[in-house]
């Protein structure tokens, strides 16, 4: 059981701290059985932290603020990586990640064309809802976070200092990916995608 538990740590230490690690990522040292086992003793003893059902990481530190946990965008697109999955984030942590809000939602809700689930994350949760390909066809990063946030502020509600933070995100987009991406938007968000063209 040592030996398990000392090439799991070994694993984990070389990838450096931050790294997430699921339990599959550990069965070329035993069974899926003992691994689990491994890791649980690992997390006892303070050398890793369970992040959520099945994922551990060894956290990176700062002297300011002690333990950095991963934060629900890493672990979200940790799974994806792990699960061959696309994903984009909807509602409030589009609005948060194009600094349209300063609230870290407690529930994140992303699009995927993997398997639907949700995800408990300390006391915050991960939703990934089954969408169609077309939704998950838009290219660029800019594009795909402007027309969550918009779709979450509604076409009636957002501000003229809302539409401007989102032009000069859109300005910063690959021009063909913003093209493309137009099309596939709601008539109301191409026209202000089309004023950052």
């Amino acid at each position: 059981m040592q030996i398990i538990e000392s090439k799991i740590l070994t694993k984990i230490k070389k990838a450096g701290r931050g790294t997430l690690f699921f339990n599959d990522d550990f069965t070329q040292f035993g069974t899926s059985k003992a691994a689990n086992k491994a890791l649980e003793r690992l997390v006892e003893k303070g050398e890793i932290n369970r992040v959520a059902r099945g994922i551990y990481t060894r956290p990176k530190t700062s002297a300011l603020l002690g333990e950095i946990p991963p934060s629900i965008n890493e672990i979200a697109e940790a799974i994806a990586r792990r699960d061959r999955a696309k994903i984009i984030p909807t509602g409030a942590m589009a609005l948060y990640q194009i600094g349209l809000s300063t609230q870290v939602p407690l529930q994140v809700v992303y699009l995927t064309d993997g398997s639907p689930r949700s995800l408990q994350v300390g006391n915050g949760k991960i939703v990934f809802k089954k969408t169609t390909a077309k939704k998950l066809a838009i290219r660029g990063e800019a594009s795909v976070l402007a027309i969550q946030a918009l779709k979450e502020i509604g076409k009636e509600n957002y501000t003229a200092e809302q539409k401007k933070r989102v032009i000069e995100l859109l300005r910063k987009e690959n021009p063909n990916h913003l093209q493309h991406d137009i099309r596939l938007a709601p008539e109301w968000i191409r026209k202000i995608m089309r004023e950052a063209l």
